[in-house]
């Protein structure tokens, strides 16, 4: 029993120091996800974020379900949200803030407030049975989230079994260690959404919905790039957190440009449109003293994302590979998202054009593995456009 509690305490420590060099928000959402399904041998799982009275997942994983896809491929993503109330197992959990295990959710006792929803099962053809929620608490006890883990596999893999008093008593200190990790990114979250929020006073193109979709673009088009690669898991995921953020930063060069050329609403003028063209060597300075990789990426991206494959593009008329990866592939996302996007001055493109474009621009102003790479994803870039919708106001 002692060997067994050392190798839990190994392991939370391990999850610990994964979740301490992890940046970005929701690759750290991602990561605690995948550590908690690995930790109590969960077939699948689901992690919730607070928004609001709302809980709204953010990852899903399912082990089974991803055996049945081609190689490389991803399940495609699932956006949606429901109320903080004690109607669902996760709803109980949050409003609660407490953990609850179910091991047969088709058989939760009448006296219990929360009920298990069956249409998701019918709908995916994935027979849900054993479910333990667990809620993420911050310092202060504001809930963070939840993560939800399904289906405890049994030791010969043959069928799932209800999840045990040692995996609560796991789980809950992982739990603990993960919410830390989830306020430390959360507060880098914060200081880079101001950042933009700065952006977004001078050019109101640049909102939050639109970094958010290009960076979420990005980290997709770079898995399927690096899948392709065949790239070490270590380099992917170092590579894939610092680009997420960097993506969000790469107009923030834009804070140098003047309202007038940022706000004008028709087309520039020659000397205006080389004015605006600076925002790139502006945003690349921002980040001159660069001292970790993240500082390194986030100069590179700011730099190069309006450098083109075949030379044309700048400021300094960068060609293949001689551009940065993350210039590239944010290049890219950002023309994408620009063109799908309504704007004061211009309506969205529709998609069929949209992608027209995109094929027409390979080899010219994109680079061909980022275009094949970004079609191979595709169905997973249309579900980030409704996870993160512009508003109107």
């Amino acid at each position: 029993m002692a060997g067994k509690r050392r190798l839990d305490i190994t392991g939370i420590i391990k999850s610990e120091e994964k979740f301490n060099k992890i940046q970005d928000l929701d690759i750290l959402l991602e990561c605690i996800l995948s550590e908690a399904c690995l930790s109590v041998n969960a077939d699948a799982g689901s992690i919730y974020v607070v928004e609001g009275n709302m809980l709204s997942i953010r990852y899903s994983r399912n082990d089974t379900k991803q055996k049945d896809l081609p190689p490389g491929e991803k399940m495609i993503y699932s956006f949606f949200s429901f109320p903080i109330n004690e109607d669902s197992i996760a709803g109980y959990c949050a409003k609660n803030k407490t953990l609850v295990n179910e091991p047969d959710v088709y058989a939760i006792s009448d006296d219990k407030p929360y009920s298990f929803n069956s249409d998701t099962d019918i709908i995916s053809g994935y027979r849900t049975k054993s479910n333990m929620a667990i809620p993420l608490v911050g310092s202060s006890g504001k809930l963070l989230g939840v993560i939800q883990v399904l289906n405890k596999k049994n030791d010969r893999g043959e069928g799932f079994i209800a999840f045990t008093g040692e995996d609560e008593l796991y789980v809950t200190h992982f739990a603990t260690i993960a919410s830390n990790a989830l306020e430390h990114a959360a507060l880098t979250r914060s200081m880079i959404l101001r950042m933009i929020k700065l952006s977004e006073l001078r050019d109101p193109k640049e909102t939050g919905a639109h970094v958010s979709r290009v960076a979420s673009y990005s980290v997709e088009i770079f898995d399927r790039l690096a899948y392709k690669k065949k790239l070490s898991k270590a380099e992917i995921d170092e590579f894939r957190d610092v680009l997420k953020i960097a993506a969000m930063l790469h107009d923030v060069g834009k804070v140098g440009i003047s309202d007038l050329i940022l706000k004008k609403p028709g087309r520039f003028t020659p000397e205006e449109y080389e004015i605006m063209k600076s925002h790139t060597s502006i945003g690349g300075q921002l980040f001159n003293d660069a001292s970790t990789k993240l500082d390194y990426m986030s100069r590179d991206v700011a730099m190069t994302h309006h450098e083109n494959w075949d030379g044309t593009g700048y400021p300094k008329g960068l060609s293949y590979e001689d551009i940065p990866l993350g210039g590239r592939i944010v290049a890219l996302a950002d023309v994408f998202d620009a063109l799908s996007s309504k704007r004061v001055y211009k309506p969205s493109w529709k998609e069929e054009d949209v992608l027209e474009e995109i094929k027409k621009e390979k080899g010219n102003k994109f680079d061909p593995e980022v275009v094949d790479a970004f079609f191979d994803v595709y169905e997973n870039i249309k579900q980030i456009q409704k996870a993160f919708p512009d508003t109107d106001d």
